[in-house]
C-alpha cells in the first residue's frame, strides 16, 4: 500500500521531447526547476492524483540480457545513489526517452522528473524517481481588464486533471529491478511507455497473485457455473469465493474449491478450466499464496451481484454472507405459466 500524501519533491527537471521520426527537437533544462509553494501543490497533485485513484498493479525494470542493460534502471540508480546528479541524470532519462519516440502516434510533450523523499511504502519509508509526461494541450480563456471592457485571450495549457504518463519507481528491491507503478491515460502508443521506454514487466507478487485468481473465478462462474447450473449460482459462488479470500490470510486451493465449490462435480471442471484458461492469468501453476486484502476488498466493489430477468426485474443480492441468498431466495418452476420465478422472504421493506 502506498502513501504519497507525506511525500517531498526534493529536485525537479523539466524538459520537452518531440517526436523523432517527424525531426521534432528536444529540449533539454540547463538547470532543475525550483517551484514556489503554491506550484509545488499543483504539482503534486496533478502527479500523485492518478496513482490514488488506480489500482495498485506493480512492474519490475527488466531486460531479457541483464537488468544492467536496462537504460531506466542504470539511471535512477545513480539517482538513488547521488541525489546531488538528479538533474544531470534527468537529462539523460530524456534523452533516452527521446530515442523512443519514433512512431508517427507518439505526441511530444513536457517531461518532469523528480527525485521524491518520504513515501511511504507497505507503511515503510523510501524515496522514488518520478517521471512524468504531459502531451495532450487543451484551450482555455484568460481575461484581463482594459479601461472599462473585460478582454478576453484563448490559451493553450496543460489540463492539471489529466496526467497522460507517469511513472514511480521506488527505491526497494533493487536487484529484482525496482517496484514500479505506472499510469497511461492514452491508447495511441501502448508499447511507447511500458515497453520501449521503461523496459518492465509485471511484478507476480501477492497483489497480482489475489487480483489474477478472482478475475479467473468470475470467467469460471460465467463460462461453467451458469450454464451448468443458473444466474443465482454463478452470483452465490462467486460470493462464497471473495468471502473465503476475505476470511483468510493465505489462498490453498483445495480448501479454496472444497469451501467454494457446493457441486462437487464442478471440481473437475474447475481444473480442467484452470489447465485451460489459467496461462491467460499467469496462475496455471500457482495453488498456494498470501491473499492481499486490498486486492480482494477492489473486486468485491466491482462484482455486480444481480439477476437480470428477461420481464424488465432485477434482483440483488447485497449479502455479505452468501448463505443469506440461500435461506431467503428459492428459485422453482410454474407449470401453469410455463415460466421460472424467485420466491423472495423478508420481514419489512426497507425505506429508500
Amino acid at each position: 500500500m502506498i502513501n504519497l500524501y507525506p511525500c517531498q519533491i526534493q529536485c525537479i527537471s523539466l524538459h520537452r521531447v518531440g517526436n523523432k521520426s517527424k525531426a521534432e527537437p528536444v529540449f533539454l533544462s540547463q538547470a532543475p526547476y525550483s517551484p514556489d509553494d503554491e506550484t509545488t501543490g499543483l504539482l503534486k497533485e496533478y502527479f500523485f492524483k492518478p496513482f490514488r485513484e488506480k489500482e495498485e498493479n506493480y512492474y519490475q525494470l527488466a531486460h531479457e540480457i541483464d537488468l544492467e542493460f536496462n537504460e531506466v534502471y542504470k539511471l535512477v540508480t545513480e539517482i538513488f545513489e547521488e541525489p546531488e546528479k538528479a538533474h544531470q541524470v534527468s537529462i539523460n532519462l530524456t534523452k533516452h526517452l527521446y530515442e523512443q519516440s519514433n512512431h508517427p502516434h507518439i505526441k511530444s510533450g513536457e517531461v518532469y522528473i523528480t527525485h521524491l523523499t518520504d513515501i511511504l511504502l507497505d507503511n515503510k519509508k523510501t524515496d522514488a524517481i518520478g517521471i512524468f509526461k504531459s502531451e495532450i494541450k487543451q484551450d482555455f480563456l484568460q481575461f484581463s481588464e482594459n479601461d472599462n471592457n473585460l478582454n478576453l485571450l484563448v490559451q493553450e495549457g496543460i489540463n492539471l486533471n489529466r496526467l497522460d504518463k507517469g511513472c514511480l519507481i521506488f527505491n526497494v528491491d533493487k536487484s529484482e529491478g525496482y517496484k514500479v507503478l505506472s499510469i497511461d491515460s492514452n491508447r495511441y502508443d501502448a508499447k511507447y511507455w511500458l515497453e520501449n521506454f521503461l523496459g518492465v514487466n509485471v511484478l507476480a507478487d501477492d497483489n497480482f497473485y489475489t487480483k489474477n485468481y478472482l478475475k479467473f473465478c468470475q470467467n469460471f462462474a460465467k463460462d461453467v457455473v451458469l450454464p451448468a447450473e443458473d444466474k443465482k449460482q454463478e452470483v452465490m459462488f462467486m460470493n462464497r469465493a471473495v468471502n473465503h479470500f476475505a476470511k483468510n490470510d493465505s489462498f490453498e486451493e483445495t480448501n479454496f474449491l472444497n469451501e467454494v465449490l457446493e457441486n462437487p462435480d464442478l471440481i473437475p471442471e474447475f481444473k480442467h478450466y484452470k489447465t485451460e484458461k489459467g496461462p491467460k492469468y499467469s496462475i496455471e501453476d500457482v495453488s498456494t499464496f498470501d491473499i492481499a486484502n486490498k486486492a480482494v476488498s477492489e473486486t468485491r466493489k466491482k462484482i455486480k451481484n444481480v439477476i437480470q430477468l428477461d420481464t424488465n426485474i432485477q434482483i440483488k443480492m447485497d449479502f455479505i454472507n452468501p448463505e443469506s441468498a440461500e435461506r431467503f431466495v428459492e428459485k422453482g418452476w410454474d407449470e401453469e405459466r410455463q415460466m421460472y420465478y424467485y420466491l423472495v422472504y423478508f420481514n419489512k421493506e426497507q425505506k429508500t
